[in-house]
């Protein structure tokens, strides 16, 4: 099966909270892929340019892809990347995006877990009007959502998960990532997200000081 991970906003834990659902399910013994379309924020090595971000999913992935595979889309400055992309001349048109997913995702066997890991927010901007949320549309994904729980958690929630099922699709599960340790009332917040959400929580991975996809895999359920 193959879903699609969106946050309420960028600092919202999205890869490591898909890293550690990727840990998760290779636990069950179950074969497991980590995918990030698009990326910023990329270092230059020798071998090309590398996100932390896919090679944390990769890291956690049971199925064994050569990087452009995990991360086709890559840019170097910290910025938005349709901005990126404006600048380097480079196409992430949402049906360049799907081309480059698609041999991929062919892949994926029924009984497999993969997870296709989105930037920024749900209405990330690809450039001349495009988002990537008409990829996760086009290709009728199922949505994971990674809530940071932080003041303001509870309106980005709901906005988002308006925005998803707005645009016809279901959401499989939510995720709270506690990100912010010194949040008031955080039992209050969490009992509201509860009750202001549609689908079944995943987990709530609290503010762990070892931050590891193995250790946030103990509060998950698949």
């Amino acid at each position: 099966m193959i879903y699609f991970v969106t946050g309420t906003d960028t600092d919202c834990g999205k890869t490591f909270i898909s890293s550690a659902l990727l840990c998760k399910v290779a636990s069950q013994g179950r074969a497991s892929l980590g995918l990030k379309p698009i990326a910023s924020g990329c270092e230059e090595t020798e071998l090309g340019l590398r996100n932390s971000d896919a090679l944390s999913l990769m890291a956690q992935s049971t199925i064994e892809l050569d990087y452009e595979q995990v991360n086709p889309v890559s840019f170097k400055p910290a910025i938005a990347p349709h901005i990126a992309a404006m600048q380097t001349c480079v196409d992430i048109s949402p049906e360049t995006v799907i081309k480059h997913l698609s041999p991929t995702l062919s892949l994926v066997n029924e009984t497999d877990f993969c997870l296709v890991e989105g930037a920024g927010g749900w209405r990330l901007p690809l450039g001349e009007g495009a988002f990537l949320s008409q990829v996760v549309q086009t290709l009728s994904l199922p949505v994971i959502l990674v809530v940071g729980v932080k003041l303001g958690c509870l309106n980005h929630a709901v906005l988002t998960q308006e925005a998803i099922l707005a645009d016809g699709l279901e959401i499989a599960g939510w995720v709270g990532n506690i990100v912010d340790a010194d949040i008031s009332c955080i039992e209050e917040n969490l009992a509201s997200l509860h009750l202001l959400m549609s689908s079944p929580c995943l987990g709530v991975v609290p503010h762990l000081s070892n931050c590891s996809a193995e250790e946030a895999a103990k509060y998950l359920t698949i």
